[in-house]
């Protein structure tokens, strides 16, 4: 898996866009079924092999003809289980090719919250079962906190990171709600950054960070540079085709620097 990861969310059109109402519609009617096709062809000739996309019926259907015309990215699924019938949406993922299964951020959190360890535990062990890496993907520090002390024992977490220098951030507001239930005013991802390096780097287990951009107030440069010296292994970035190439540069030019350094030891 190469360290850049094509996020889906563009694709699925959901868009974080702050008070901007037109984003998901835009997103829905630029992202057609050969612009995500042109978008996984760059991604792979750039040397992005992995793909966050959803579970929908849209999606892995354009998966399957992406394979079938002969790309090879993998496939990495966000999944949203029902709490009476998780092993489906894992077994819809898994029989269509996903090669890694990952308990869906907002589900993550709010499992985590109501105590659901349990319930979270199945859904890993259920995907390794699968012959599936098994993450779970989350907001809050809290969450994978929550997730250690339990002995969930993940192959990786999927954990929002940036710093706070970016204008919606807004240094007078109380950081008090959840994210998840923050997303009305919809305006920073990762409340608690250094506080998650700290924790992340005291773990033996890979790492990929997502909103690493927050969601497009960071310019890449400055966003990878950020979450890769911080000590994640992976970032999960949403893309336009337009933005594929010159993203995978900027990255590379980033870890190629000899002036790049980090503490935490690459896990993966």
């Amino acid at each position: 898996m190469g360290r850049l990861f094509c996020g889906g969310n563009l694709i699925s059109g959901f868009a974080h866009s702050r008070d901007l109402i037109y984003v998901s519609n835009f997103l829905k009617k630029y992202f057609t079924t050969e612009k995500v096709i042109d978008t996984f062809k760059l991604c792979e000739a750039s040397g992005i092999n992995t793909t966050a996309i959803g579970t929908g019926e849209m999606e892995r259907s354009i998966l399957q003809k992406y394979w079938k015309q002969g790309g090879k990215i993998q496939w990495l699924a966000p999944v949203y289980p029902d709490e009476k019938d998780y092993k489906a949406i894992i077994d819809l993922a898994t029989d269509n090719g996903a090669m890694g299964v990952m308990l869906i951020g907002n589900l993550g959190d709010k499992w985590a919250r109501e105590g659901k360890f349990e319930l979270i535990n199945n859904v890993v062990e259920y995907t390794k079962s699968k012959g599936a890496i098994a993450g779970v993907a989350g907001h809050e520090l809290v969450t994978f906190q929550g997730l250690e002390e339990n002995g969930i024992d993940t192959d990786f977490y999927m954990k929002t990171l940036h710093d706070t220098s970016y204008w919606s951030w807004r240094d007078d507001e109380p950081k008090e709600k959840m994210i998840i239930d923050n997303y009305a005013v919809d305006n920073y991802w990762a409340s608690k950054p250094r506080e998650t390096v700290d924790f992340m780097e005291s773990l033996s287990k890979p790492w990929i960070a997502f909103k690493v951009l927050a969601a497009g107030a960071f310019h890449p440069r400055q966003g990878f540079k950020f979450v890769f010296e911080n000590g994640a292994d992976f970032a999960c970035v949403g893309m336009f085709d337009f933005q594929v190439v010159e993203d995978a540069n900027i990255l590379n030019e980033i870890l190629d620097n000899n002036q790049f350094t980090r503490k935490r030891n690459w896990m993966a």
